[in-house]
């Protein structure tokens, strides 16, 4: 069977991430220490130290995972050179750790994308006030219609942005809008509705003039064929070809993300096994509902770390 990494995207943050790994394995802290050199700002005090309010930020939030993310991978690969993973799919900002770790991207054309993209979802979301919540308990069609419902009442936007689970849809758009879109859901039948901490109206068309400028940027990006295979949670399946990968990158902030069917995509291709690699542990508790069964396994600190280290080892 198969095993796939998986990274965490926006909204999981939280202060004090990846503490642990930086203080125990040498290879997490040189991450620290290059995403420190490249932007010139200390990424050890921005995840050990922020605020909740500042790591919310998007153009805090955005590399600051991607610094945690790529640090917790760096510490298993230390801790199991021996282990390559099948695939490695990403959350939203989560798909830039998966590109650097599938060697499409070096760590540093990672962090110099993150960050250009991080600026352009602010240029947009400081504009343009939006938001976005999770529906929580209610079939995709439904929160489809709440949303097109709340769009034809207010005139603005408000769409599925994530479709996270079985009974859980994120949706993206104006306050107002949103808003909207909840009351309709909970009319619907929705369960609860959850706000998000995050910054703006994430994978929603409010961000197309965001994903026009990453993609007029990344003709200049370098995409390298990937070492280990790629699973686009835009697409819902295995990208191989660099220059449909730029494609895609280029419009992924304003795409919404296909979480569940992605993971059960990976499931049908036989993965038995996801590593939830970086911080929290959200995309476990998704992919248990997905796929009951499966195997969960975290690298977010030093316990999970071991307890990861040792199933693998164990296989061996």
């Amino acid at each position: 069977m198969a095993t796939a990494i998986v990274f965490p995207g926006q909204g999981v943050q939280r202060p004090g991430m990846g503490k642990e790994l930086y203080e125990r394995s040498p290879a997490a802290r040189r991450v620290f220490e290059i995403a420190t050199e490249l932007s010139g700002r200390s990424f050890t005090q921005l995840c050990f130290e922020a605020d909740e309010e500042t790591l919310m930020r998007t153009e805090n939030a955005q590399p600051a995972l991607l610094t945690v993310c790529y640090a917790a991978w760096e510490a298993l690969r230390e801790a199991v050179p021996e282990f390559t993973p099948d695939y490695v799919a990403g959350h939203s900002v989560g798909e830039y750790p998966a590109l650097a770790a599938s060697g499409i991207w070096t760590l540093e054309e990672a962090y110099h994308w993150v960050e250009e993209r991080a600026k352009a979802m602010h240029k947009i979301a400081n504009r343009i006030r939006g938001t976005m919540a999770a529906v929580i308990g209610l079939e995709a069609e439904k929160v489809e219609e709440a949303c097109a419902r709340a769009q034809a009442e207010t005139g603005e936007v408000v769409v599925p942005a994530n479709y996270n689970s079985p009974g859980q849809i994120v949706i993206s758009g104006t306050v107002n809008a949103v808003q909207k879109a909840s009351e309709y859901a909970r009319e619907l039948g929705a369960r609860r509705i959850i706000p998000l901490a995050v910054a703006g109206a994430f994978h929603s068309p409010i961000m197309q003039e965001a994903a026009d400028l990453m993609t007029e940027a990344y003709k200049e990006a370098n995409f390298n064929p990937p070492k280990i295979p790629f699973f686009s949670t835009i697409e819902v399946r295995p990208l191989s070809d660099p220059e449909e990968i730029r494609v895609v990158m280029g419009r992924q902030i304003a795409s919404p993300v296909k979480w569940h069917q992605s993971v059960e995509a990976m499931h049908a291709l036989g993965v038995d096994t996801f590593i939830e690699v970086g911080v929290g542990d959200v995309l476990s508790g998704l992919i248990k509902r997905i796929v009951p069964g499966v195997r969960t396994l975290r690298v977010v600190d030093s316990k999970t770390l071991d307890e990861t280290v040792q199933q693998l080892r164990g296989e061996a």
